[in-house]
């Protein structure tokens, strides 16, 4: 697969230094965020944790993803408010996709809320088909809710 990107972005290794900027994304972006203990933690142990600037070396997005046993799982991408509805969620999708390909994956999986319609619909458009469902696997405020399981074939 390959990228079809915004040239003025590109993509680097999430540093320490970067951590401010992940977590305001991710408070910003969800209602039940994770910790800075996690991100910091995911760094520690060698996931692929990226992040996408601008030209001028703005933060745009991260994201977290592991690749194993020609596997790679998308654990957590995420997009800045200020730059959200500009394609640069698709964007980072393709550069994860060629990512995992690099890492040897022949499979990429991910799970999404049901209620996420706007990260459902990128996932669907790229290919992503739904595999399963995890019952209860996010917090909510109604109390649990689940995950839908999506699958992307990288290679026949």
């Amino acid at each position: 697969m390959v990228a079809v990107l915004d040239t003025a972005v590109h993509f680097r290794d999430m540093l320490l230094a970067d951590i401010d900027d992940v977590m305001a994304a991710e408070v910003s972006n969800y209602d039940f965020p994770w910790s800075k203990q996690i991100f910091l933690d995911c760094i520690k142990v060698g996931y692929l944790c990226r992040v996408m600037e601008n030209a001028q070396g703005e933060f745009i997005a991260y994201a977290i993803m592991t690749a194993a046993a020609e596997e790679s799982h998308i654990l957590n991408i995420s997009i800045a408010p200020a730059f959200q509805g500009r394609g640069y969620g698709r964007d980072f999708m393709h550069f994860l996709l060629d990512e995992a390909e690099r890492h040897g994956s022949k499979d990429i999986i991910l799970e999404v809320r049901p209620s996420n319609e706007i990260a459902l619909k990128l996932y669907y458009s790229l290919g992503f088909m739904q595999i399963g469902l995890r019952q209860n696997y996010y917090q909510s405020y109604d109390g649990r809710e689940d995950a839908i399981v999506m699958l992307l074939k990288l290679q026949a």
